[in-house]
């Protein structure tokens, strides 16, 4: 994976759990840092509804390389670019 503006967008979500605004819904978002940097989880549950966007994120793998859980990848990649930190929670 090579895109310019997700692994920026990744790294820039908050460490632990929360609210975040995607496609005018609310999830609750937790990312977790592993293995130095090496390694980023994400995972994002809708609240009220029944979306789910998970995948793992290796840092240090040919330029970085996203697997995502049991979804297409671009599910996830749309997920980070377009997900905002909820003002309101």
């Amino acid at each position: 994976m090579n895109d310019t503006d997700f692994y920026p967008k990744l790294k820039a979500l908050p460490e632990g759990a929360d609210d975040v605004i995607y496609n005018g819904r609310r999830y609750l978002c937790t990312k977790s840092t592993l293995l130095d940097g090496k390694l980023i989880k994400l995972y994002a549950e809708e609240l009220g509804g029944n979306n789910i966007v998970s995948g793992n994120y290796y840092v240090s793998i040919r330029n970085g390389m996203l697997k995502p859980c049991e979804m297409e990848e671009k599910k996830v990649i749309d997920f980070v670019l377009n997900a905002e930190i909820s003002q309101g929670g």
